[in-house]
């Protein structure tokens, strides 16, 4: 397969990930792998410096030098880059919020803080349209964070509801989970990427009446 490239310069390469497809060689071995794809797509050697889910969609960095992978994975640990996330959940969640939850580092690691901003775009009967602004980065924290405030996100195996799950699949024709990163920012490296909205994901919001809701970059 080929990926969708949504930016790039001699030092950096953004993709657009498509859902179901795991950032790179995992316990699962169950391929492929963004890392290898595009390994393969552009002939030479890509340095990941940041993951998403196997299930979630949108914008990734990949470093295309050791050098710039430093610099990315810098600014990443120490906060300096901003990530927007859209996401469908079940029920009404207040306009805004902060959610201040410790969750696993890892998937068996230690419980560590774990801070996300969100506010809700819109509401359809029993679901919702929310941005999330994770402000730590650890592992499933938006799908954790939202469970914990009782909106499961759309779609999620682990930690949604099974029957919302089958929902969405017959009716509104998602199958996959309803989590989309939009939009990543890392001012000091002049890095501003935005990933179009999945057509699956699109058609849901449509048939919600919330795909006017949605904030086109």
């Amino acid at each position: 397969m080929t990926l969708s490239i949504l930016f790039q310069t001699a030092s950096v390469c953004v993709v657009d990930k498509p859902s179901g497809m795991a950032v790179h060689r995992g316990y699962d071995n169950d391929g492929p792998f963004v890392l290898q794809t595009l390994r393969d797509q552009l002939g030479r050697h890509v340095y990941p410096v940041h993951r998403l889910d196997r299930a979630t969609s949108g914008v990734l960095v990949m470093a295309l030098d050791a050098e710039t992978a430093g610099q990315l994975g810098a600014a990443f640990t120490e906060g300096q880059v901003e990530k927007q996330y859209v996401a469908i959940v079940r029920g009404r969640p207040p306009a805004e919020g902060l959610i201040d939850h410790d969750v696993p580092k890892s998937e068996d690691g230690e419980r560590v803080r774990a801070v996300t901003a969100f506010r809700t775009l819109g509401t359809s009967g029993r679901f919702s349209l929310v941005e999330c602004r994770p402000l730590t980065g650890r592992y499933h924290q938006i799908r954790r964070h939202m469970k914990h405030l009782s909106h499961p996100l759309v779609g999620d195996v682990n930690y949604g509801k099974g029957d919302i799950n089958r929902l969405f699949r017959s009716e509104y024709g998602l199958s996959r989970l309803a989590l989309h990163a939009s939009r990543l920012t890392a001012p000091s490296v002049a890095l501003d990427v935005a990933a179009p909205l999945p057509w699956d994901f699109a058609e849901a919001l449509g048939k919600l009446g919330l795909l006017d809701l949605y904030p086109a970059p």
